[in-house]
């Protein structure tokens, strides 16, 4: 288990910094029509040469890293020594079905005051 975790760690460093790696990269104006004009990407060539590289490279071990853990995982997923202290053979109780009508309660007449006696004069 500390290797699976080990390798978690790894991948959340490689998944840094490939964002970081991206997010320094120049745009070149090819997406949306956004970006600097050509005359300027010249003259730092070699950076924009070296990010590439870097982004292509952490994109490759963030994917291997990736297939690696699930692999470990659907290993490890195995179940053993699961138990449980639920009855398999108890009836399970019956639920209320709070959308039906309600109960009828058995009509109880109300209790009828007397009219008081004519008063006293």
């Amino acid at each position: 288990m500390s290797l699976f975790i080990f390798f978690t760690v790894i991948q959340a460093l490689v998944a840094a910094a490939l964002v970081a790696v991206v997010l320094m990269q120049r745009s070149e104006g090819g997406g949306l029509g956004i970006g600097s004009s050509p005359g300027g990407a010249f003259g730092a060539r070699g950076a924009a040469d070296f990010l590439t590289r870097t982004t292509k490279w952490l994109a490759v071990a963030f994917v291997t890293l990736s297939i690696l853990l699930a692999a470990m995982a659907a290993r490890q997923g195995q179940v053993g020594n699961v138990s449980t202290t639920l009855e398999r053979g108890a009836p399970a109780p019956a639920k209320p079905d709070l959308l039906a009508d309600p109960v009828p309660v058995p009509a109880q007449p109300a209790p009828v005051e007397q009219a008081p006696a004519q008063p006293a004069q």
